[in-house]
């Protein structure tokens, strides 16, 4: 069995070490290639600091690949009696190399190597996470464009209130996904900062090139402090947390509405007979179980800042063991919204529009505003203008042509798409991915 890298002469009681274990192995396999790249930043800083020869972070670097290749694949397993990722990559750089595979942990901990590996994880996954978004994005802009001459009841109190149209329902959820990805673009560049070097909170006696670990893995900049290196563990989460947590609102909005306009009492809408599901004795039933589901994983997901907070919350400055538990939380969150996000843009691309909702008279009184409107627009006072409305609506005397003249920015005829579009954008540019990926290429060689 393999030892443990803490470990001295005294081994820890079985059941003591499977419950402080717990779930980490599992939760480990998330960041076997984030731990890899990780190392190789390390050793080659290492090199250039006269711990390592050139000999040895020639072999090591090979062997890493190696490694890198295998988690790509998803061959890398983390054996029984290993205690976690790093453990493992240094037990099969040993085994492969000898004493040359224990030089790699010089100047660090596991503390930072694990801040590490969570940051290079947690951004790679943004980077997904914003190229689902931007997909769904651009689904509902078409959309919107498509439908956009279809009006629809607006509500309020969920009371027919305004008259509506399908481009301003579909342009909402794009600019509502605008806002989001600026959430997740700043808790982008709050995860894009360099803990290695921190060690276990304190820095190191060894001369450490911080800079040049944070230039070899693509990061803006350090976490200069190591303190607040240290600190930020279950801070990036949580920020990241809330950033997944506001596009899974928006998702779950969405999904809602979905579920609402596509049941019978509306039928504005009809979602793909694909994406719904039957009843086991109702032979007509087409249930939206995909968006009844999405609206259920995105409600979890807005829980999991306060899971996240709940954690962390009570500790003082430098490392506790609390910190590990995050990770069961917050590693899988990222493939459940992406799975959401997927669903959703599937379905908002072939969801099939009623385009003669207003055919129907009990949407009239919607117009009531409009006609308001127009006697204003002709010269009668506004309060005289809404009483005699009003009193018509009560003599069941009110009619209107079921058609709106709105022009003003963002309005059913002004619906701004273009210059929504344009600030999507500008967000999806600013993430400024590119030096992240380039960095990592370069260190794989590829």
């Amino acid at each position: 069995m393999a030892q443990k890298l803490w470990e001295k002469s005294v081994q820890v009681n079985k059941d003591i070490e499977q419950f402080t274990v717990g779930r980490d192995r599992e939760m480990d396999l998330y960041l076997a290639k984030h731990d890899v790249l990780g190392s190789m930043a390390h050793i080659t800083m290492l090199e250039s600091i006269g711990l390592l020869t050139k000999e040895e972070l020639a072999q090591l670097l090979a062997e890493l690949k190696n490694i890198y290749a295998s988690a790509e694949k998803g061959d890398f397993v983390i054996e029984e009696g290993v205690e976690d990722v790093h453990s493992q990559v240094e037990l099969m750089l040993t085994r492969r190399l000898g004493d040359v595979g224990k030089k790699i942990h010089s100047g660090r901990s596991r503390n930072d190597q694990v801040l590490l590996d969570l940051k290079l994880f947690t951004r790679t996954q943004i980077k997904e996470i914003a190229e689902s978004v931007e997909q769904l994005f651009h689904v509902l802009i078409r959309q919107s464009e498509r439908y956009k001459n279809v009006l629809m009841p607006g509500y309020t109190h969920l009371q027919i209130a305004m008259p509506s149209s399908f481009g301003l329902w579909f342009g909402a959820y794009a600019e509502s996904l605008v806002d989001d990805m600026l959430f997740l673009q700043a808790a982008f560049k709050m995860c894009n900062r360099n803990p290695l070097g921190s060690a276990a909170g304190y820095g190191s006696s060894f001369p450490l090139n911080r800079t040049m670990t944070t230039q070899l893995l693509g990061f803006d900049s350090l976490n200069y402090n190591v303190v607040y290196a240290q600190m930020g563990r279950g801070k990036m989460e949580r920020n990241v947390a809330f950033a997944l947590a506001s596009i899974a609102g928006t998702i779950s909005k969405l999904a809602f509405d979905a579920c609402m306009f596509n049941s019978q009492n509306f039928g504005f809408v009809k979602l793909p007979d694909e994406c719904t599901t039957g009843s086991s004795i109702m032979p007509h039933k087409k249930n939206p179980d995909v968006f009844e589901l999405t609206r259920a994983k995105c409600n979890k997901l807005q829980s999991l800042p306060q899971q996240i907070m709940m954690i962390a919350n009570n500790l003082p400055s430098g490392y506790f063991r609390d910190l590990q538990i995050i990770k069961e939380v917050f590693l899988p969150a990222f493939q459940e919204l992406k799975d959401c996000l997927q669903m959703t843009t599937y379905i908002m691309e072939e969801i099939k529009v009623n385009e003669h909702i207003l055919d129907d008279d009990k949407y009239l009184l919607i117009f009531s505003v409009e006609e308001v409107n127009r006697l204003a627009r002709e010269g009668v006072p506004f309060r005289d203008a809404y009483k005699k409305v009003g009193l018509d609506i009560e003599a069941g005397k009110f009619t209107h042509s079921k058609e709106v003249h709105h022009t003003h920015e963002g309005s059913i005829g002004n619906l701004c798409n273009a210059e929504i579009s344009a600030l999507m954008q500008q967000v999806v540019e600013d993430f400024n991915f590119f030096g992240m990926e380039a960095a990592e290429k370069a260190l794989l060689g590829r």
